[in-house]
């Protein structure tokens, strides 16, 4: 897993993971945890773990 390299935590819009729904309620995705969420999915999961996302991996940059 690629974790980032400084002390802050990671963004959801980094993570390979993230997406963004066509749901009005629910705008933002995560496919690690297989959920939706109406803010940031970070969020939820720290509020619910206590602890920094564990399955953060940094995108990859596509090749113009």
């Amino acid at each position: 897993m690629n974790k980032p390299s400084s002390d802050k935590p990671p963004t959801c819009t980094s993570c390979r993971h993230y997406f963004i729904t066509y749901d009005a309620n629910f705008r933002y995705g995560c496919r690690a945890f297989n959920f939706k969420s109406a803010r940031q999915p970070i969020l939820d999961v720290i509020d619910a773990s206590g602890q920094q996302c564990q399955h953060f991996q940094l995108k990859e940059k596509k090749l113009k």
